[in-house]
This record gives structure tokens, sequence and C-alpha cells, in this order.
């Protein structure tokens, strides 16, 4: 067993020299083996970890005193957090799941680690892999359990069985205690391990586990080469709207143009950036995505918006730019704009009259908005102008504007308005730096 554990632990590079590592134990058998094993081994464990769901009443407790007693034989270090009071309704799994991640995470942040050891094995990606088989996943789904994670979660039993460990215990004599929650059928993964599984190994593949382990490793590496193919892509195919930073912008015509996998692949990694996971997101909204035509979609946990060659990903709608009494000189980082005074006008950007011009206001586009741009020879609608320029919907409401008394004076890509513009006579000049890309 130690050799395969060192094996995988170099493999995937978990614990570099120096690193200390916190074991995450729950008092059950594959957790306990865990921190006996890579204390074997001569890993740095820096502590043990137990996160208590309160959830199976003096079960619990029981289960925490027992990790506890453990840590304090081996003279490691303790620590514990349990679940609120009242945890939020819905998928208990899944928050108790999360509630347990933000715990560790909050350990290597807070300096006791560098990573946390978590005891899934071969067994639990068999049932994870499966699982997400049923539901429909897409190749990244099939990755199953990740070996490594980038915020620091390692699992050097990912390559051993359930029965391995049990083995190793029974014949040192070590004991673990046994969730009665791991029989209630009303989890998924439960049915899954014991009802599914077992009838897969008897009416088809007595080695089903271990086909589906290596059918999640084959599909992480297979991500792991897209990753590092797709990165590249990925700036140039994402646009970040500077008004809107929490939204993510996809241009359709580069998806259009691109393989279908990789079209997937990206939309998948602005989903990410979008809303920080992929939690919810199945094969079919990716291909909604892909496929939609102007308008609106809303998919678990983000809003999906198409307006002419534009595709948004974002979890809130964007942010009006409220009106500001303008100061010059003068930057507004929430427009993209820098104001200036001087005697002459400037070739590189909108030059206002500044004798014209008193009392200004800098706010985001207002339904009705009208003015007639310098070279055009009337007056036209604000609206009309982001019809023809292909302005997508989001943007609008956040497009800078410079007004005066009621008048407006500049609008970012169309420039001043012809009654205020500088025409090179004497007297000080209003500049406009546009600093976004639509400059």
């Amino acid at each position: 067993m130690f050799e395969r554990v060192l094996k995988t632990i170099s493999r995937y590079s978990m614990l570099p020299p120096g690193c200390r590592v916190v074991v995450a134990v729950s008092g059950g058998a594959d957790s306990v083996c865990l921190l006996h094993v890579l204390r074997e081994i001569g890993a740095n464990v820096a502590g043990v970890a137990h996160f208590n769901h309160k959830l199976r009443g003096e079960e619990s407790e029981e289960d925490e005193r027992f990790v506890s007693a453990i840590a304090t034989r081996l003279a490691l270090p303790f620590y514990r957090a349990e679940s609120a009071p009242n945890p939020p309704r819905g998928n208990l799994e899944q928050a108790a799941r999360r509630a347990r991640r933000e715990f560790f995470l909050h350990l290597i942040r807070d300096g006791a680690c560098d990573r946390v050891a978590l005891a899934h094995t071969r067994d639990d990606q068999a049932e994870t892999v499966l699982f997400r088989v049923l539901r429909g996943s897409g190749l990244s789904g099939l990755a199953g359990i990740h070996p490594v994670t980038e915020d620091g979660f390692v699992r050097p039993f990912i390559d051993l069985s359930r029965d391995e460990v049990r083995e190793y215990l029974l014949s040192h004599e070590i004991t673990w205690r046994e969730d009665s929650s791991n029989a209630d059928p009303r989890f998924a993964r439960n049915r899954i391990r014991h009802d599914v599984l077992p009838q897969l190994r008897r009416d088809w593949n007595p080695r089903i586990d271990q086909a589906l382990a290596q059918l999640a490793d084959l599909a992480y590496e297979e991500e792991r080469l897209w990753a590092e193919g797709t990165a590249p892509s990925y700036p140039a195919a994402v646009a970040r709207a500077s008004q809107d930073p929490w939204g993510v912008e996809l241009p359709t015509d580069a998806l259009q143009s691109l393989p279908r996998a990789l079209a997937r692949r990206l939309v998948r990694q602005a989903i990410r950036q979008a809303k920080g996971h992929l939690r919810g997101i199945e094969f079919q909204h990716i291909e909604q995505i892909l496929e939609m035509k102007p308008g609106r979609l809303r998919l678990p946990g983000v809003n999906v918006t198409r307006s002419f060659d534009w595709v948004r990903l974002a979890v809130s709608n964007p942010a009006a730019l409220d009106p500001v009494e303008v100061i010059v000189p003068g930057t507004y980082e929430a427009a993209g704009i820098r104001l200036e005074t001087d005697e002459t006008a400037a070739a590189a950007c909108a030059n206002l009259n500044v004798e014209l011009a008193a009392g200004i206001v800098l706010r985001g586009w207002r339904p009705g908005d009208h003015y007639r741009p310098v070279g055009k020879s009337r007056d036209r609608k604000l609206r009309e102008m982001f019809q023809n320029a292909r302005i997508p919907l989001w943007r609008r409401s956040s497009w800078p504007i410079l007004e005066s008394e009621g008048k407006i004076l500049w609008a970012r890509m169309f420039g001043a308005a012809q009654e205020f513009n500088a025409d090179g006579g004497p007297g000080p000049v209003l500049r406009i730096w546009d600093l976004t890309k639509e400059s």
C-alpha cells in the first residue's frame, strides 16, 4: 500500500518538499487509514481536521470525540468546525459538502497548512463517474474526483480500493467508526453504491469500479491537455465589459468559427468565470448557449443574454451609471473616461467648448436620449445609434454620457455634440479621453 500511495503522490506532485498537510478525518475507515498511512510514509502531517455536520445527533458527537482522541494520541493539532444550527433547505448532501469545503479552505488561508488531504478512494471515484454518466455529464464531468485541485486539496488514496483500506486497518488493529448515513437511501450516492454498482458487477463487469476509475483518469488527463490548448484562445475570444466587471461577454462570430469541442470548452470557462464554478451546468445548457438566438436564457446560477454579436453570461444584471457631477481634471473609472482642460484641442480625443457648457453631469443612457453628433446632418436618438452600431442591450444602461442643463454634450463612441464642438477658436477646451476599447 505504501508504495502505491507514494506513487500517486509523486505522479500528481501532491506534497512537494516542505509541504505541511492537514488530514481531513471524519472517523470513518478511509480517513482514519489515510491519517496513519501519511504518517507512516513520512509526510509532514500538520494536524487533523474534523467537520461535525450535526445531522446524526449523539452519533455525530461521538464521531468528533473519536477523532479528537486520535489527534491527541498522535500529538497532532485538532481543528474542528460544525454546521450552522439551521442548515439551508435543499440538497443536504451538497450543502454539507460546501460547508465542509469552506472549513478546509480556511485552514489553508489561515496558514495552518499548505494542503488538505481527503480520503476519497477508487470506489468513490467509480460512484462519482457513474452518477455523472447517469445525469448526462460531459467529458469534464467524467473526470470525476480530481486527484489534486488548484485550491489545495489532495487525494492520496484515489488509486486504492475501499477493501484495501479496510484490510490495512484490520491487519494493524486500527479501529474506526461506521457512519449510519452511508446506508440512507435518500442519498443518490448510497443508492448507486448499494444497488446500482452491485448489479453492474454481477450482470455486466465484475471489475466495473476499475473500469470507471480508468475512464475518470483518461478524462482527467484529456481535460488537462484541453485546458492547456484552450488557454491561449480564451483571452482572444472573451471580452470583459469594462462597465460590468461581473459579466463575461463572448463574441458569437468567434464561437461559431471554432470547432465545436473548443467552443464548448470556452463557454464552460466563461460560465466558471462568471459564477465561480460549474455546479448545476450540464451538456444541454452549453448547447443552448451555442445555439441561442437573440434573447434571454436562465441557467442554474447564471443569466445568459444574446444581443447582436455578443452573448453575456452573468449572475446579475449590469449596474446603471448613476449621475455624478463632473470635476475637471478627473478620471472616472466606472465610465472609463478622463477629463482635462487646455487652451487647444487635441486630435486624439473629443473636444468641447467649455464656455458653452456649465454644470456638467456624467450619467448613463436613458430612453429618449438624443443629440446631433459632430458631422451629422440631424438630431438622432441614441437608441437608433445603438442599433446601427450593434451595441448589446446590457451595455446601454452604463453607457457614459456628458450632459449640461438637459443637453447632451458627448456620448461614448458617438462623440461630441455639434452645438458644443470646439472648432479651434481661442479659449479653454474640455478634452474627453475615452479609455476603453470603444474609443
